[in-house]
């Protein structure tokens, strides 16, 4: 599979696509609403709201009919996420109560929402844009919060567009499918690796840099498409999976921004941490057979497009990574006043 032409047809849709939404492109960081039942009626509430994104997430849950907060609000700003705690008073109990997450219908993100009965019960409900709410009072099982988890980590991967448009920029340089093959598993290899650090705790990275960085690394495979287009070698064209496993410790910390912020419980995190990442590893994968099936389809149906079409998924790959660089470099910069 020579990718340079026909791949670069193949990526066309996919590299506009990306387009559409620069603003928001590391905006997925979900939230965590967890309530935990103290006695009857009464509630101890735990609200996660993601920071320090370029976007700012403007969503708050909204208190069910019946119920009221007893205690003052305690607000901690920790970094990546405001901590707002209180206690919840429910006459006779939170049991077929809705509760619903307003602003998220106009986000890009989740809320994992968390009840812990006081028999033991435990429910996890995963809000969406699509449904910001849930009506409260059954179990979910561990296959179901194990789910969750694995939805999370898709939807980080295939709505996170700096992530894809530094995947779709590793396809258009490599030159046959084992080179395709190293790379990508050399990228995948150093994203785990970060995930799991970052999760577990034992490192982490400011988000504004490292958003900046993650950008620098888009903008970084702009000039070696354009070598390649030229017929030109480089050292990242040669072994674009060193490359790919580099600038993956970066992506992986990245990733990490959509568990770290949310506080899961210890004993949890394992499983959280696993399941997220094999989301992550669907989108991606999912992401790279679109590609090559495209390129497959057209070379049978002969398909040829106009040089100056081919090259736009290359543009988009060096306009985009330019354009978040220099945002989130202002971002980074107004942060450090």
């Amino acid at each position: 599979m020579r990718t340079p032409r026909l791949l670069r047809a193949a990526a066309l849709a996919l590299g506009l696509g990306a387009l559409a939404t620069p603003a928001r492109a590391h905006e997925v960081r979900p939230g965590f609403l967890e309530l935990r039942e103290t006695g009857p009626g009464t509630y101890t509430l735990t609200w996660k709201k993601p920071t320090g994104g370029e976007v700012e997430i403007s969503i708050a849950p909204v208190i069910p009919e019946g119920c009221r907060l007893v205690t003052p609000d305690r607000q901690q700003l920790t970094p990546g996420a405001v901590i707002v705690r209180g206690t919840l008073a429910c006459t006779g109990g939170l049991a077929g109560k809705t509760i619903a997450i307003a602003g998220l219908e106009t986000t890009v993100t989740d809320v994992l929402v968390r009840l812990h009965h006081a028999d033991g019960r435990l429910e996890s409900h995963l809000l969406r844009p699509a449904t910001p709410s849930v009506t409260l009072g059954g179990v979910t099982s561990a296959a179901e919060r194990a789910l969750g988890y694995a939805r999370l980590g898709v939807q980080h991967i295939v709505l996170g567009v700096d992530h894809l448009l530094f995947v779709l920029g590793l396809l258009l340089i490599v030159s046959d499918r084992w080179t395709l093959v190293k790379t990508i598993s050399s990228f995948t290899v150093a994203h785990s690796i970060t995930l799991a650090i970052a999760t577990l705790g034992y490192a982490s990275a400011p988000l504004p840099p490292l958003n900046a960085a993650i950008a620098l690394s888009i903008l970084f495979l702009g000039p070696e498409i354009v070598r390649v287009w030229r017929g030109e070698t480089s050292f990242t064209i040669r072994h674009p999976w060193v490359v790919a496993f580099a600038f993956g410790l970066l992506h992986g910390f990245g990733f990490a921004s959509g568990l770290s912020s949310m506080g899961l419980p210890k004993a949890e995190i394992p499983l959280a941490l696993l399941l997220f990442n094999v989301g992550v590893e669907l989108g991606q994968v999912a992401f790279v057979l679109l590609v090559v099936l495209l390129e497959r389809s057209f070379r049978v149906l002969e398909v040829r497009w106009p040089r100056a079409v081919e090259q736009l998924p290359g543009y988009a790959v060096g306009t985009l990574g330019a354009y978040w660089t220099i945002q989130r470099t202002l971002v980074l910069l107004a942060g450090a006043r």
